[in-house]
């Protein structure tokens, strides 16, 4: 079965697709930050607009899922970041995936949570 194919099938199947929710969710990133250096005076903005920006373009491919979605943004100062996240859901419907984007000044992760709505 071709890709396109196996995406439309998962669509039609409501099955979450992590790899085009990544997709999506690099190009809020890219779009919001992508080319800035860090600012600490901005990184509210910047978090809340990955957020809103990222549920937008999830909801507006019209599947059936309920969807959380998490940003962390960091100053690169060489200080660790650690994230961890646990679902407990069904595995043959629901999903996640997170992103990990960065630049010479910041880290951005982004965490998103899929639950599938069975009409």
């Amino acid at each position: 079965m071709s890709l396109t194919l196996h995406v439309f099938y998962m669509m039609l199947q409501g099955v979450f697709n992590a790899d085009e929710a990544s997709v999506s969710v690099k190009e809020c990133i890219e779009g919001v930050i992508g080319g800035t250096d860090y600012n600490q005076c901005k990184v509210n903005q910047w978090t809340a607009s990955i957020v809103e920006h990222s549920l937008t373009h999830l909801v507006n491919q019209g599947r059936p899922f309920k969807y959380m979605v998490n940003c962390t943004i960091m100053q690169k100062s060489g200080a660790g970041l650690h994230t961890a996240n646990s679902c407990y859901w069904d595995t043959a419907t629901d999903g996640s995936c997170t992103v990990r984007w960065e630049n010479r000044t910041m880290y951005c992760v982004v965490s998103v949570f899929a639950v599938a709505v069975t009409l």
